[in-house]
């Protein structure tokens, strides 16, 4: 899923991304700016931002993460001090539930605690006892009208529990009940080394509902995506092909390129999806134009989708994992960066 955290895509045109079948958007950063009533005399986002296909809202849990020093926990919810005017806000998972109404999201996740990479034991047990206590009262919340603009949409749950096998086990049992519509794995990405999250993935895969989707946010390199495709995982979602994108790093099927580098200067290589070439990037980039970054955002959507469709044909054809041995080395590439003329 790109990542559209404010409803927009940043420097690209939503329009143009007719490859894509859903985008990410989130919940805190759209409650903040342009806020429920904007968004609801639109008659919601898909309206607000001329997007017809699914959306998906984060709850604002990662902001529990990542915006710590401006937030304090409680069991009625979590307040926000605004990184916009250090205006208080307290989120509880009911106003979260009506929000994400407001916003009008196909699917809405839960609201809950993402605790950092490495986390205490008590840090751990009081971040799964808020997630377990809040998802209850989010799913009774959702249930009491599972709709938004008279469409149905769907809440998903997310399990938690760090890098502990045991406390994933213990997580997912003590949501299971809720019977969410579908399920993320959330806490990963948060700084662990992939040697530990690899085992957490595939523990995730055999766990949850093969019945229902399985949504593990915030991942989001080539590798992590072919690692977590591999363990039974069908949604995932990262901001970097597009911020990268802004930072003049290219993916490509040979690994990363830094179209900044002096050595595509006179390399006339046509980009996907439109066929600049890679001089004319570096030129872009070298002058500060604008337009660098919406022709280096296309590029990166474009073969993040391509590696999708690849995915998805490979696992029609039985070939898999034999395909995702093969390219591996490939991604992995990354020449080192020289920016000398």
């Amino acid at each position: 899923m790109p990542v559209a955290t404010h409803g927009s895509l940043r420097a690209f045109p939503g329009h143009l991304l007719d490859k894509a079948s859903i985008l990410l958007s989130n919940t805190y950063h759209l409650y903040l700016r342009p806020g429920t009533s904007v968004l609801e005399a639109a008659g919601g986002l898909h309206r607000f931002m001329g997007w017809t296909k699914p959306i998906l809202t984060d709850s604002g849990g990662y902001q529990v993460f990542s915006l710590a020093s401006h937030r304090r926990l409680g069991i009625e919810g979590v307040i926000f001090k605004s990184h916009i005017d250090g205006s208080s806000h307290l989120l509880t998972p009911e106003s979260v539930v009506s929000i994400q109404r407001s916003i009008g999201s196909d699917i809405q996740m839960v609201l809950d605690v993402c605790p950092p990479y490495p986390a205490s034991a008590r840090i751990m047990r009081e971040a799964l006892e808020l997630t377990h206590t809040w998802a209850g009262r989010a799913r009774r919340a959702f249930m009491e009208n599972p709709t938004a603009y008279n469409y149905p949409v769907m809440q998903f749950g997310i399990v938690q529990g760090g890098v502990e096998v045991d406390l994933r086990r213990f997580s997912y049992e003590a949501l299971r009940e809720w019977n969410f519509e579908g399920w993320a794995v959330g806490g990963l990405a948060v700084g662990e080394p992939a040697e530990l999250r690899r085992p957490i993935l595939h523990l995730m895969g055999k766990l949850l509902p093969p019945d229902k989707p399985r949504y593990v946010m915030g991942l989001g390199t080539p590798l992590d995506i072919l690692e977590a495709v591999a363990a039974g995982m069908d949604l995932m979602d990262c901001v970097l092909p597009t911020r990268n994108a802004r930072h003049g790093r290219l993916y490509t099927w040979d690994g990363i390129l830094h179209i900044r580098n002096a050595r595509y200067k006179s390399d006339f290589t046509p980009l996907p999806p439109w066929g600049y070439t890679r001089a004319y990037l570096h030129h872009l980039f070298r002058i500060e134009d604008p337009l660098a970054q919406t022709i280096a955002t296309a590029a990166n959507l474009t073969f993040f989708l391509e590696l999708m469709e690849q995915i998805r044909h490979h696992i029609l054809s039985d070939t898999f994992h034999s395909w995702k041995e093969s390219i591996i080395h490939r991604l992995s590439n990354e020449p080192r960066m020289h920016l000398d003329e």
